[in-house]
């Protein structure tokens, strides 16, 4: 008569894969390729693996699984801030494409200053497989320094020449030219123009477009700002002071908290000034009037993002930049001046 043998029991310390191995009376290996799903395994062998698995308690070392594989499993996003619907849009879609590649994602908020976006990185990247820089505010000479190293980093939403990072971003010149001739054709003559953060390079190429169609009659004077809530709403009484018939705001945040500031002084819109936007966050089409904006597609940046970062992990090819085109949406926040 066979002798009973008494259940195994949990031990108190974790379990090792040696100690799966030696209960299933299998390898190390063959526990691995049931556990990963890798190889072939028979289904009973599996079976057996998996019971006493469970029996045991065994939970796999992540860490340790992904550095022998030859990777940590993680992406980092570096971005100037998390309250911009317009970024956790791009994040969001970078996510999509990195989960199904059994990637996670880490963010950091930087505030939009290069000091501490150069410390989030080099405090990430122990931590991550690459890195993604989304409206970067690192200086050249710093990116060039990331691209010497061959640091697997993507630029989002920048161009800069001899960095040696690849990168995609909108065109936000066009645009915004664009954007100039329709005020024009409504027949402004004058815009004021509300900046973004005097590091953005998107700022530096949307008021490269304003200045630019000064060629075309449309004379414009800046006023400072940096793209967010309170500082647009703190704005609003310089902009009306320049007597301009428009106002051309660098994004869509800044936009709608000066039309709130505008109702609030009795100032309609666009009957007695015309506003205007950039990204088209879902906000623009809820607000009244519904804000004129400049389309800034985040589906297309934030999955080539992604594929840029992958392609760059398995080879060190820097490619050609990517440029996304973006569109001009005419709603009801702009008109013919009224005054």
């Amino acid at each position: 008569m066979a002798e009973a043998r008494s259940p195994r029991r949990k031990p108190a310390s974790p379990v090792t894969i040696n100690e799966v191995a030696h209960a299933a009376g299998v390898s190390t290996a063959t526990v691995s390729r049931v556990l990963t799903r890798s190889g072939t395994v028979s289904a009973s062998l599996s079976a057996r693996v998996t019971a006493v698995v469970a029996e045991l308690g065994y939970t796999p070392n992540v860490a340790a699984r992904s550095l022998s594989l030859g990777h940590l499993g993680n992406v980092g996003i570096l971005m100037p801030s998390m309250t911009n619907p317009y970024f956790y849009d791009v994040v969001e879609q970078v996510g999509i494409g990195a989960s199904a590649a059994g990637f996670r994602l880490l963010l950091a908020d930087t505030g939009g200053d290069p000091h501490r976006e150069e410390q989030a990185v080099a405090d990430l990247r122990p931590q991550v497989d690459g890195l993604i820089l989304l409206s970067s505010r690192i200086s050249n000479a710093g990116l060039r320094r990331l691209g010497d190293k061959g640091e697997p980093i993507v630029l989002v939403n920048r161009l800069e020449s001899g960095v040696g990072l690849p990168a995609i971003a909108v065109d936000n010149f066009t645009p915004t030219l664009d954007l100039c001739g329709h005020l024009l054709e409504l027949g402004h003559t004058e815009v004021a123009y509300l900046s973004g953060p005097s590091l953005s390079w998107q700022d530096r190429e949307r008021w490269r477009a304003v200045e630019t169609a000064r060629r075309l009659g449309l004379a414009a004077t800046r006023i400072e700002g940096d793209g967010s809530l309170e500082t647009a709403a703190d704005a609003v009484e310089d902009l009306l002071a320049t007597g301009a018939s428009a106002i051309v705001c660098f994004n869509d945040l800044s936009a709608v908290s000066v039309m709130t500031r505008l109702g609030d002084l009795g100032v309609r819109v666009p009957d007695d000034i015309s506003v205007t936007g950039f990204d088209d966050i879902p906000l623009t089409r809820h607000v009244r009037p519904a804000l004129t904006t400049v389309r800034s597609p985040t589906s297309v940046v934030g999955s080539g993002a992604w594929k840029l970062l992958q392609a760059r992990l398995h080879s060190p090819e820097t490619p050609e930049p990517v440029i996304v085109t973006a569109d001009l949406v005419i709603r009801d926040s702009t008109s013919t001046p009224g005054r």
